[in-house]
């Protein structure tokens, strides 16, 4: 399997980018294509020993989209940025999937012109796994379209469910549509609209309105919701679970000696607990939807959040996530972006 990563896109590119690329390549077994300035990336790997034995080489480009920049207008013009040649390989059928931390409109958009739609599919989607108590609830969209149509959101849960079931394992993926309330006439228009849609759904499990407490809880494995919400809820809930941390050690720190002898017995409880908030488990999300595999990670992603999101890539090309999206819609009649059905 060969991933080819946007090098030059993210907060702490290249270091971080390239740092966990090798990481990965030591970890999976892959090959690994470093997109971008080739004497940038060179310097980096200078630090990493052994790194020509990996199966890693580097594609120079001479372009960056940086993140203030008009996604669509960007990629049109600066056809020789990191991301769009990155996307490209994918597309030429030199590499199996795209990587990119940087702008995740960029990242979109150059998905959507190079790699297409998948033929039926109105909208392309941002699945996030979330950490439960049971394990992960994939939410999605989490910030690929801000305004969606009642169709899209069903295909969402479509896809979701696929990536669900052949990534994580899971039979019969619970599929929810985000609410305000359990009852099936609760929410806005385009929530009573979607509601329906899923409910005359074969290829999925739909299980009804999942309210914002059932996303924590793991009460779904899917939560279906336009990528407004469901980016709001993601940053919140990163934000939370860091607050959350930095307060158990503020009140351990301000606790006196007992309070740093029970920290000190319960620090691999603590580990583990980290461990499950830490969103540096997962590295980066799938745009489900596109011809091919493009993993969009976190702008602010470290060498673990690369690392882990390689990772990604791996699980979706393995699970042939494709390949059962396509399969699927020529099972069921799902609406397209033109009220068609497909």
């Amino acid at each position: 399997m060969k991933i080819a990563v946007d090098a030059m896109g993210g907060d702490f590119a290249p270091e971080q980018i390239v740092f966990g690329a090798v990481r990965a390549a030591k970890k999976y077994g892959c090959e690994v294509v470093l997109v971008g300035d080739e004497p940038k990336i060179r310097e980096v790997l200078t630090h990493e020993s052994g790194w020509e034995k990996l199966g890693i080489s580097i594609h120079h480009t001479t372009q960056v989209i940086e993140m203030g920049e008009h996604p669509a207008d960007a990629v049109r013009t600066k056809k020789d940025s990191s991301v769009v040649v990155a996307t490209r390989l994918v597309k030429d059928g030199e590499c199996d999937a795209v990587l990119s931390a940087g702008s995740t409109g960029a990242a979109v958009t150059a998905a959507q012109l190079i790699l297409r739609r998948i033929k039926g599919i109105g909208r392309p989607t941002i699945a996030t796994p979330m950490p439960t108590p049971k394990g992960v609830t994939l939410l999605l969209d989490s910030g690929a379209n801000v305004d969606s149509k009642p169709e899209h959101l069903v295909q969402s849960g479509m896809m979701g469910s696929i990536y669900a079931e052949y990534v994580f394992g899971v039979k019969s993926p619970r599929v929810g549509l985000l609410n305000i309330g359990e009852e099936e006439t609760k929410g806005n228009e385009q929530a009573k609209a979607t509601y329906q849609l899923l409910k005359g759904m074969h290829t999925i499990n739909f299980c009804g309105n999942a309210e914002g407490r059932d996303v924590p809880k793991g009460n779904f494995d899917v939560v279906i919701c336009d990528g407004f919400v469901g980016n709001v809820v993601l940053k919140f809930a990163e934000g939370l679970a860091k607050t959350i941390l930095r307060l158990i050690k503020e009140a351990i720190k301000d606790g006196g000696i007992l309070a740093k002898l029970g920290a000190l017995m319960l620090m691999p409880t603590l580990k583990k607990l980290a461990k499950r908030l830490d969103v540096t488990e997962y590295g980066g999300a799938p745009l489900l939807g596109v011809n091919g595999c493009c993993i969009i990670s976190h702008g602010s992603s470290n060498a673990k959040s690369i690392c882990s999101a390689i990772g990604v890539a791996n699980g979706y090309v393995n699970g042939d996530v494709l390949a059962h999206i396509r399969d699927t819609l020529t099972k069921e009649e799902i609406l397209t972006n033109d009220g068609e059905k497909n």
